[in-house]
């Protein structure tokens, strides 16, 4: 069953469904004759879904993906881009605004699934970045060709993308522009799964199922601790984790669960 959000967009599709019993909310950007490329007003309609979204204590899993057939999102519009080269101040101001959005992504306190299926470029590849799990078709193409451009990547992909795969493929996609396809994503570690179109959904919905078998406040302490953790010495990110696992220890969740367990396991 869909939910209406109660907001009406232009440029992007924002549901929430059921799923076994629980709601699941699904981004689509709504610019297929552009192949979904990331303009202001849609990004400003994505800011708009994603605060609501992690406001939503209904919604336990967010999808994000691309309309048509072509792409998840060939990047940031070039137009408005070209708009700013005369205006270096507004251009980085832009860019801090499209790293704030991401930011959003990374920090929600639920999981939330990058769908791709085509081209994933540039800004599309920064947005895809942020989220927690990415499963591509195995048709899509992955890259950042800012470099073509004598533009370096503004959304972040300078910093996750070397924390993702590793500093020497990131130096590599970096420096060269280069396109890898699906089954290189993979290998790199750049995706978490690569699928033929046809069982792209099915596989999606599978693991949306298994998220959902999941504590949600757990979840969200979870991603606190990796994704805070990694941005600190491995000290300090320890004693991170044991708070995090001290907030996840006290939660109602983890004592109901442990205490069946350990029924369970009597009977």
């Amino acid at each position: 069953m869909s939910i209406d959000s109660g907001y009406r967009y232009e440029y992007i599709v924002y549901e929430k469904q059921e799923q076994e019993q629980e709601q699941v909310a699904t981004i689509t950007f709504n610019r297929p004759e552009s192949w979904n490329a990331l303009n202001t007003a849609l990004l400003n309609e994505l800011r708009t879904a994603l605060e609501d979204a992690e406001a939503d204590a209904d919604i336990r899993v967010l999808v994000i993906t691309g309309a048509g057939e072509k792409a998840f999102s060939t990047g940031a519009d070039i137009g408005e881009i070209s708009d700013k080269i005369k205006r270096p101040e507004e251009a980085r101001e832009l860019v801090r605004s499209v790293q704030s959005i991401l930011t959003l992504i990374e920090r929600m306190q639920k999981p939330v699934i990058a769908k791709i299926n085509g081209f994933c470029l540039g800004c599309g590849l920064e947005l895809a970045l942020a989220c927690d799990l990415r499963i591509t078709s195995d048709n899509s193409i992955f890259g950042l060709p800012e470099v073509n451009l004598a533009l370096i990547p503004g959304g972040g992909g300078t910093q996750r993308l070397p924390r993702l795969i590793g500093k020497t493929k990131a130096m590599e996609m970096l420096m060269t522009g280069e396109q890898i396809d699906a089954a290189e994503a993979l290998r790199w570690k750049l995706v978490n799964k690569a699928v033929p179109v046809d069982e792209l959904d099915r596989t999606v919905t599978g693991l949306i199922k298994k998220l959902l078998a999941q504590s949600p406040v757990t979840l969200g302490i979870l991603k606190n601790a990796v994704n805070r953790g990694i941005e600190m010495d491995l000290k300090h990110a320890l004693q991170y984790e044991a708070e995090c696992f001290e907030a996840a220890l006290k939660t109602k969740d983890a004592q109901e669960r442990v205490r069946a367990f350990l029924d369970k396991k009597k009977s």
